[in-house]
């Protein structure tokens, strides 16, 4: 294997999930960062590739800039497996643990790891009268989620068992099982993890309901607060929590949890993000910079910490 400065290194975006805008622009300013750190790059947009062709170019590591389906949920970090091409970021069962926000959730309940409670609901399965019976056992407001879809598509926050009905139908669109999670009332907050380093806590601020796609994507008034303003004392607590999950679902290399604190105090994990959103402003890049990284040095070690990682 030749020196890590020397590799040629594929940086794979784009793709075909719903995701695959927010990618196109993680790929290009990913790609634009190695290179400014002397790596030689070459940028392959997945939506009509076969990955097999990788084989017969001089490629000697991927950087995964994939989000969502297909990039994310562990099929790519198999094929290139499969293929002995080294990678950055989760392998096969940490991609797929934790892009399934069912599967992570029960994971965070079986490591005794502060969750919100929540309800499975199976698309051949549900009837129009089980919303009712669904906000009886979760309370008065619910958030619904696809269980496999990142960047809050196909999320809908429901008020009453109309709502629900209609929040359900519209997320089985993206999957066949939805998780409906109580509603949590309050802050969020999101742990990018570098390595086994959690980097400084961001606080996410969004006049929205919740911090849906046009609060992370489209929205002027969304506020980023780095440092976070919690106590330093609370701010490790996070972080410990945050390492925990993303340990506990596999993940490695590089990601970010996300948190929310609810009105009695008390962390409630959402999600873990194995390839989370890197243009330079997205907040694994925040973080990293009040960690005193910036974003050619950031993309450089988690190329640095795969490599490590390699057998």
């Amino acid at each position: 294997m030749k020196p890590l400065n020397q590799q040629n290194i594929a940086v794979l975006y784009g793709g075909t999930s719903a995701e695959r805008a927010v990618s196109l622009n993680s790929g290009e300013a990913i790609a634009k960062g190695l290179t400014q750190a002397g790596f030689n790059v070459q940028l392959i947009d997945t939506q009509d590739y076969c990955l097999s062709d990788l084989a017969t170019l001089d490629i000697d590591r991927v950087f995964i800039a994939l989000h969502g389906r297909g990039g994310e949920d562990g099929c790519v970090q198999g094929a290139l497996q499969y293929m002995n091409i080294p990678y950055t970021g989760s392998d096969v069962l940490g991609s797929a643990l934790s892009m399934d926000k069912i599967r992570s959730k029960q994971v965070f309940q079986a490591m005794n790891l502060p969750t919100a409670a929540f309800a499975i609901v199976n698309k051949m399965a549900y009837q129009p009268q089980d919303a009712e019976k669904i906000l009886q056992q979760l309370g008065d407001a619910v958030m619904v989620k696809p269980a496999n879809e990142g960047s809050s598509i196909g999320m809908s926050k429901a008020t009453n068992a109309e709502a629900l009905h209609t929040a359900l139908i519209e997320a089985f669109n993206y999957d066949q099982q939805v998780l409906v999670e109580a509603w949590i009332k309050g802050p969020e907050y999101t742990v990018a993890i570098l390595g086994q380093t959690p980097m400084p806590v961001i606080h996410m601020e969004t006049p929205h309901d919740f911090y849906d796609y046009d609060a992370k994507y489209k929205s002027t008034s969304t506020q980023y607060h780095c440092p976070c303003h919690l106590s330093d004392i609370e701010e490790a607590e996070l972080q410990a929590i945050a390492l925990k999950a993303f340990n506990a679902t596999g993940a490695k290399g590089w990601g970010r949890v996300d948190v929310m604190r609810d009105e009695q105090g008390q962390w409630q994990l959402l999600e873990v993000n194995t390839v989370p959103g890197m243009t330079e402003t997205s907040l694994v890049p925040k973080a990293a910079k009040v960690y005193g990284l910036s974003f050619s040095e950031l993309v450089s070690k988690i190329v640095e910490i795969s490599a490590e990682g390699s057998v």
